[in-house]
């Protein structure tokens, strides 16, 4: 700033000057003049930027608050995908009224009202148990001058006997038969065939091997030291090469099962990663995958795993060639080309859709009292009601679910999608409500596909809960050796769930198809190895194995 002497002397200093002068004077004024104009405009725009940048900053800094929290919730929380407003599934005002209005139309439909389901009492143990009676009898002295006695049952308690090694002997009957010139001749009494040949564990033990450590979860190493506490030395690598070389030994029954459960029309599918070791054209730390497919008939359900090095479209290709019907799962767009391919109709999970609302509302900030719940609980509160649907008309045939998901699911989904459309543009871009909303728009049309079959299911949790057997396992043996050991292992997995599937016990079938395969020398003999085939009829064994818990 010029201050008043300095004004008064600079314009002395102008008059004395020419016009020229004055007005190359004034152009360097106007000069310094824009100069600070720019300055302060350039300021302005950094001050603008480093606005923006902070407000930018802010978003990131919430996203990942949010994601930190997810993670924290993931790690220490419940695994749960129930929520803490939730309590009972049933509790929401809305959600009972929702169900009172389920109820009225059922019974305007002519469907018998639901009974409240009772407090479940702890069942007795099943009949199909073992009995041992033990007498707690009176001394003679107690029972002295008793005109009669008797015993009444007090009580019940479960046993188990734990395992215990033995030794099977085989020994074989031979006969010696001479002829007329003196010549003797050596009849052997036929030996049982054995799955393995040579092969120094009975089927009792492979089938235990197998069962612990793909129903149970047992890695080779603790098989090792449990089987020694018992007396059995067998090493991890004995049994790492019996469940491979019974891969070959169970292919035929694969391919059987393979075959009837493409003979349905309705299958679900799901994937998970699983690392293998030692896999060409691949580091030991890139993920490769273990696919199931679970379907076929409705009442003869097949569950097959199969491992494959890759995740492209290509695999479900391979493994659904043939198949005409309907396939359930989840986003993932590497099923797209099979359903283009081949007259697949392909319908989406709404568990997938309901998870993402779940997580981000996990993920939310904590609510104070007062405060409104988030948009994500909001969308899982309507989701909630689909579900009760599901529940109320579960027991239904197949025709009257499709009528009464027209009445009742429809309005509901259409209410969803208004909601969802609404507050697409209201959530901050890429959080966790943002994406959940976007992936429940995205795939609409393949989650409403279930309301137009009665024999359809809302979500993809058959084939999500026959996979997460492998899952927990994983947690335990965390790794296959090689490829081949990773295929014996779908193979194994693929007989223990669809046995469960058929509510089977697995030990007692895997010990029934390793006694009688060996000997499976006709397509009709494999057949008959099938979980709802029942016993060999010819096989002399005396427990059912179809009488599992499934």
């Amino acid at each position: 700033m010029q201050t008043a002497t300095d004004q008064r002397q600079t314009a002395s200093n102008s008059a004395s000057l020419s016009p020229a002068e004055l007005q190359a004077l004034l152009a360097e004024k106007d000069r310094q003049l824009a100069e600070r104009e720019q300055a302060i405009a350039e300021h302005e725009r950094v001050i603008a930027d480093n606005q923006h940048v902070i407000s930018e900053q802010q978003k990131l800094l919430k996203l990942l608050e949010e994601q930190l929290r997810l993670a924290k919730q993931n790690r220490f929380g419940a695994s749960s995908e129930k929520l803490p407003f939730q309590g009972d599934f049933f509790d929401e005002a809305e959600l009972e009224q929702s169900l009172s209005d389920v109820e009225q139309q059922l019974a305007e439909a002519g469907e018998p009202p639901r009974n409240k389901p009772k407090r479940k009492k702890r069942e007795g143990f099943s009949d199909k148990l073992p009995r041992v009676r033990v007498d707690i009898a009176l001394s003679d002295e107690e029972k002295a001058g008793a005109s009669r006695t008797f015993f009444t049952k007090v009580k019940e308690e479960l046993d188990i006997v734990p395992a215990k090694a033995q030794v099977i002997e085989y020994w074989q009957e031979k006969a010696v038969f001479e002829d007329a010139h003196g010549e003797q001749r050596i009849q052997a009494a036929t030996r049982p065939p054995h799955p393995l040949g040579k092969c120094i564990a009975s089927v009792q033990l492979l089938a235990y091997i197998l069962v612990a450590k793909y129903a149970d979860g047992l890695p080779l190493y603790r098989l090792e030291k449990i089987l020694a506490r018992y007396g059995g030395h067998i090493s991890r690598t004995a049994m790492a090469n019996w469940i491979i070389r019974l891969d070959d030994v169970f292919k035929p029954l694969i391919n059987l099962l393979q075959e009837h459960q493409r003979s349905g029309d309705y299958l679900q599918a799901d994937e998970t990663r699983i690392q293998v070791l030692k896999e060409d054209g691949k580091v030991a730390t890139s993920d490769k995958w273990m696919w199931l497919i679970r379907g076929g008939p409705p009442d003869q359900p097949v569950v097959l795993f199969h491992y494959d090095a890759s995740r492209s479209e290509e695999v479900p290709s391979r493994l659904l060639d043939g198949f005409e019907g309907v396939l359930q799962a989840d986003g993932y767009a590497g099923y797209n080309k099979v359903c283009r391919d081949n007259p697949i109709t392909r319908i989406g999970c709404w568990d997938h859709a309901r998870r993402k609302f779940v997580e981000a509302s996990k993920a939310a900030p904590k609510k104070k009292k007062g405060q409104p719940v988030s948009k994500a609980d909001v969308a899982i509160s309507k989701i909630r009601k689909l579900y009760a649907i599901e529940a109320r008309i579960k027991d239904l045939k197949p025709e009257q679910k499709t009528a009464q998901r027209q009445t009742l699911a429809k309005p509901v989904l259409a209410d969803l999608k208004d909601w969802l459309q609404t507050n697409a543009t209201r959530v901050p871009k890429d959080s966790l409500t943002s994406k959940a909303i976007r992936y429940t728009l995205n795939q609409w049309g393949l989650l409403v596909g279930y309301c137009d079959d009665g024999r359809l299911h809302i979500s993809n949790a058959l084939a999500e809960n026959a996979i997460r057997p492998f899952a927990v396992g994983r947690r335990n043996w965390l790794f296959a050796d090689t490829s081949r050991g990773a295929k014996a292992s779908a193979t194994v997995y693929s007989l223990i769930e669809t046995a469960k599937a058929n509510g089977l016990e697995p030990y007692d079938y895997l010990r029934h198809v390793l006694t009688h395969i060996a000997a499976a020398d006709s397509v009709e003999r494999i057949e008959a190895l099938l979980p709802w085939n029942g016993r060999l009829a010819d096989s002399g064994e005396e427990s059912e194995y179809m009488s599992g818990t499934g």
